[in-house]
Parts: structure tokens; C-alpha cells; sequence
């Protein structure tokens, strides 16, 4: 019963044999290696574009390093009021990025959308250089509240982020999840859309520590190299990361680990629906839930080996609140997930809500 984190479970079988194999014999290091252009040319493909890709082992790293590249320290980062990179990704933004300021802007929603960032510069001081200029618009694939952002939606926002000035960064921690759930072509919502960095990972998705950092904005990568040295994810044996890779992406294996977590919570969701002491904070659209149910049985599942997360109750959504005998928690599904563990889950709530 474990909805923890999908970062919690290991790699998929396909991603652990293709590291086996690639295990052996000797290999050039620091990424100067087949593995790791296959690798690159496999992404490129993906996207069907030109790009600069580099692989870096976690997803702090991935972020932090691509918004190094795309803001000066006196600039800030506008973004979701609990992105990752501002809630918990400790000070690495601004340790990377030599002081950036980052400052979340979603107002209670579950996504960002064009009418905050007009409200931000409405009301922003412009009196330079006594107020920072914002540079970057960080948004997350899925999102916080694990909705995810359509096609028509990423394409507004970038609009309205070129519109003023800014360079827009996409943290695809469950990208995977999103291409899934869309089933629209990666392209679409990404570069075609205005993207400029997408920091696409895998470890939440079948590798055991791999993420990309993509540059469509090719300019933006002029000093990268440079950065991951710096910051010690330049990996001497760096087929590790381009093996992990290939063995992700190969027949759209990652696809297909996606689609099955995506299927867990959609099943999970439906069977909570139909107990009335849970409730559904968002609507599930990929692979996490977000619900209110009483404390006590937050306590007894925990307390019978289940593994899950209270969330931060300020994530609730615009007029539902919590009552006094409530938690708030969130629930993810893996690749791993298998069906026992839901009716497990769920058996035990129901015996609960029914004794």
C-alpha cells in the first residue's frame, strides 16, 4: 500500500537490463560515449527538433541548474505558489542562480494561468534598478495539485510570458504523466507551444537517477556545460545516465509505465469516490490524489503499514476548507502499482467508514 512518492520505487525491469548491458566492457567518461550521444539523438527525436540536452542525476539539480542559465541575480522567477522550486527544493534555486528571487503567483489555483501574471505586472514596481526584473516563468508538467496543463493552456501562457519579456521553464518531473493523460505529441507541449527549457525526468518514471535538461532555446545552453562541471553532476561514467535513457525512451517504454500509474489513480479515485467520508480536492488528471479524510483514519492506515504524505492544507482549493476532524493528504501511483495494493487500500477504508 505504498502512495507515497513515485520516486520511492526502483527502476523498471527494461531501464535496469539496458544499464546491465551497458555495464560492460570500457567506455569513454564524461558523457563522451555512445550510450550518451544515442541518448541525446533519442531525445532529439522525441521532440522531433533540434536541441542541447544534458543529463544531471536528480531533479534539484535539473532545475536549479537550467534557471542558473536562464536568469541574472538580480532578476526573479515567477511561479507556482508551491512549486518545487520554491517550497522544496530548499535555497538551491538561489544558490544556483547566485540570488534570483522566486515569487509564486497562483493565488490559491491549482495552475498558473495568463490573468496572474497580468495581475503580477499590473501591479509590480518597475523603478530600476531598486525592484527586480522578472526574467523567467517556471511552471510544472503536472502541476502541484497534479492537474495537468492542455495544449491550448501552455500555448496561452507562453503568449502571455513572451508578451512581457519573459523566458518561460518547464519543470517536467511527471511530464511522462502529462503526455499520457494529453496523448498529444511532446512537441506540442513544449517548444511549439514557447518553452524554451524543459527539465524532463525520468526517475519518478522507471530510471533509478536521471533527468534531462533540454535546451529548445539552444542560446540558453551556451555555459551549461560549464554549470553541471561546477556543480559535480558532470558524471565520470556517464553512459549510467545515456543507458537509463535510451532504455526509457526505447518503444515508448516510458509511455507505457506513464499510462499504467496514470490507470492506478484513475481507478483509485473511483473507488474513494464512492465512500462519503473522502473527499476530492482536484479533479485526478495523471497519477497523484488529493483528498480530505478524518484524521482517524489517516492515523489507522498509516499505523497499518500504508505509505502516504499529509499535504500542506494552504494547497486546498478556492471554498473547501477542512472540518476539525479532517486531513488533508495526497496519494501517488507508480509504474509499480498493482491492483492489490488499491483493494487493500481501499477494503480498510471502507471497513473503517462502515464500523
Amino acid at each position: 500500500m505504498n502512495f507515497g512518492s513515485d520516486n520511492q520505487t526502483g527502476a523498471s525491469q527494461r531501464v535496469l537490463e539496458m544499464l546491465n548491458t551497458a555495464n560492460a566492457g570500457v567506455s569513454h567518461g564524461y558523457g563522451d560515449d555512445s550510450w550518451s550521444n544515442q541518448a541525446v539523438e533519442a531525445v532529439k527525436e522525441l521532440f522531433g527538433c533540434d536541441l542541447k540536452a544534458y543529463f544531471v542525476a536528480t531533479g534539484t539539480a535539473a532545475n536549479c541548474l537550467a534557471l542558473s542559465s536562464m536568469v541574472n541575480p538580480w532578476e526573479t522567477i515567477l511561479c507556482h505558489s508551491h512549486a518545487h522550486i520554491f517550497v522544496d527544493e530548499s535555497t538551491a534555486p538561489e544558490h544556483f542562480t547566485g540570488g534570483a528571487r522566486m515569487l509564486g503567483i497562483s493565488q490559491g489555483e491549482g495552475k498558473i494561468t495568463p490573468i496572474h501574471l497580468d495581475n503580477y505586472f499590473r501591479n509590480v514596481g518597475m523603478h530600476l534598478p531598486h525592484n527586480p526584473i522578472a526574467k523567467v516563468l517556471s511552471m510544472t508538467q503536472t502541476s502541484e495539485a497534479g492537474l495537468v496543463y492542455g495544449i491550448d493552456e501552455i500555448q496561452q501562457l507562453c503568449t502571455s510570458a513572451k508578451k512581457h519579456d519573459l523566458l518561460v521553464h518547464m519543470d517536467g518531473a511527471r511530464f511522462s504523466n502529462a503526455i499520457a493523460s494529453l496523448k498529444c505529441h511532446p512537441a506540442e507541449i513544449t517548444w511549439k507551444a514557447g518553452v524554451d527549457v524543459l527539465c524532463l525526468g525520468a526517475t519518478k518514471c522507471g530510471a533509478l537517477c536521471a533527468e534531462v535538461v533540454i535546451f529548445f532555446n539552444q542560446d540558453l545552453a551556451r555555459d551549461f556545460e560549464h554549470r553541471r562541471k561546477r556543480s559535480g553532476h558532470l558524471l565520470s561514467k556517464g553512459r549510467l545516465f545515456g543507458a537509463q535513457i535510451l532504455g526509457w525512451l526505447k518503444d515508448d517504454h516510458w509511455l507505457e509505465l506513464a499510462t499504467h500509474a496514470n490507470n492506478q489513480a484513475t481507478k483509485l479515485t473511483e473507488r474513494l469516490m464512492a465512500i462519503n467520508d473522502i473527499r476530492l480536492a482536484w479533479p485526478v488528471e495523471a497519477n497523484e490524489l488529493f483528498i480530505a479524510m478524518p484524521t482517524g483514519l489517516m492515523e489507522e492506515l498509516l499505523a497499518s503499514g500504508a505509505e502516504f504524505y499529509d499535504w500542506y492544507p494552504d494547497v486546498l482549493p478556492p471554498g473547501m476548507t477542512l472540518n476539525k476532524d479532517e486531513s488533508f493528504v495526497r496519494l501517488v501511483t507508480s509504474f509499480a502499482t498493482h491492483d492489490d495494493e488499491l483493494v487493500n487500500f481501499c477494503d480498510r477504508i471502507e471497513k473503517y467508514c462502515n464500523s
